[in-house]
């Protein structure tokens, strides 16, 4: 939660936000990443998929932002 918080805040500010919000999208990834290798499960495992793709588009999407 702390990172969409986060994110949120960075986009809200109305100032430039760019590298930060890539940063953050790193973070996230690095997270999901984390989750992913602790996981045994599969529905886990499923799940960290989705997680990654979503933040792989919000990377593509940071990347148009000043």
């Amino acid at each position: 939660d702390s990172h969409v918080e986060q994110f949120r805040s960075f986009v809200s500010s109305g100032e430039p936000a760019g590298r930060k919000l890539d940063f953050l999208a790193q973070e996230m990834l690095r997270e999901a990443n984390t989750i992913g290798s602790k996981a045994g499960d599969a529905t886990i495992a499923r799940d960290v998929i989705e997680i990654k793709s979503a933040v792989d588009r919000i990377k593509e999407q940071v990347q148009n932002v000043v």
